[in-house]
C-alpha cells in the first residue's frame, strides 16, 4: 500500500459526495477532503449544519463546496435522480461517493421494535444507499476511477443481541458493498469498500452507550487518514474488502 496519510493524500480537482456531512464523521471527512483539494457535495437533512460546514471550508479558503439538503427518510426516487442529473450537468462526473449517513433507532429485543421504526431505519440505512448509488452510478462511471464507500459497523459483521434493525441494516450494507464490487470489477474502474469506523466520539455512540465517557473514545477527525486513503488510489487494492478503520490506521502509521 502506498505510504500516504491525511497530510499527503491529495484529491485535487476531484468531486466527492458525503452523506451525513453536517456532523460527526461525515463533517470531519468532508472538511478533510476539501483540505485535500476536492470539491465536496454536502448532503444532509439540516440546512443549518450544512451551512456551518460550508462556512468552515470557505473560511479556510478551500475549494467551494456544494450544499444539497436531503432527508433520506423521505426522499423519493425522483429526488435522487435530480441529484444525479445535477451532478452530471455541473461536474460531468463523480469521483467519490461516501455513504456515511445512518440512524441507530431504538435498541432492544426484536419483539419490542415497532414496525414503523424498523421501516424508517431500513429506509435511511439501506434503501437510500441503493437509490443514491443507482442514481449516481452514471456520474461515477464517468470518473477515471470512481470510489464508493459504504459505512458499516461491527454489529453488521457479527450479530449482537438488542441491536435490532440497526445491526440488520449494516449486514445489508455489507451486501450492498459486495454486489456492486462483483458487478463492476471487470466492467469499470470503480472501486467499492465498506468501512467500519469502530467506537467513535459521535452522538450516535452516545445514544447507544449513554454511560460511556466520550473522552475515552477517538474523535471523528482521528479517522480521517483511513477515509482519505480509500478515497485515493492508495487504497485501491482494498476494493471489495470490509475495512476496519482502526486496523487501516495502524497499517498506515507503520509504513
Amino acid at each position: 500500500m502506498t505510504n500516504q496519510t491525511s497530510r499527503t493524500v491529495r484529491l485535487d480537482g476531484q468531486i466527492v459526495l458525503v452523506t451525513g456531512a453536517g456532523d460527526g464523521i461525515g463533517k470531519a471527512v468532508a472538511i478533510a477532503a476539501a483540505a485535500a483539494g476536492a470539491t465536496v457535495i454536502l448532503i444532509g437533512r439540516t440546512q443549518e449544519k450544512l451551512e456551518a460546514v460550508y462556512d468552515q471550508i470557505m473560511a479556510e479558503k478551500l475549494p467551494e463546496p456544494v450544499i444539497h439538503p436531503m432527508d433520506l427518510a423521505t426522499a423519493s426516487q425522483e429526488d435522487y435522480d435530480v441529484l444525479g442529473r445535477s451532478i452530471l450537468e455541473q461536474f460531468g462526473r463523480l469521483d467519490v461517493l461516501l455513504h456515511n449517513a445512518s440512524v441507530l433507532g431504538n435498541l432492544g429485543p426484536l419483539q419490542f421494535i415497532q414496525p414503523e421504526s424498523w421501516m424508517k431505519i431500513m429506509q435511511i440505512n439501506v434503501n437510500a444507499q441503493f437509490l443514491m448509488t443507482r442514481a449516481l452510478l452514471s456520474a461515477l462511471l464517468n470518473a477515471d476511477s470512481g470510489k464508493i464507500l459504504f459505512t458499516s459497523s461491527g454489529v453488521g459483521r457479527k450479530g449482537r443481541a438488542y441491536w435490532g434493525a440497526y445491526a440488520v441494516s449494516k449486514f445489508a450494507t455489507e451486501g450492498m458493498m459486495q454486489v456492486p464490487t462483483d458487478e463492476l470489477a471487470t466492467t469499470s474502474n470503480i472501486k467499492v469498500f465498506s468501512i467500519n469506523p469502530g467506537a467513535t466520539r459521535t452522538r450516535m455512540r452516545a445514544d447507544a452507550f449513554p454511560g460511556e465517557n466520550p473522552a475515552t473514545l477517538p474523535t471523528p477527525e482521528s479517522l480521517v487518514p483511513a477515509y482519505l486513503n480509500l478515497m485515493s488510489e492508495a487504497g485501491a487494492s482494498l476494493s471489495g474488502q470490509a475495512v476496519d478503520a482502526r486496523k487501516l490506521l495502524e497499517e498506515l502509521a507503520s509504513e
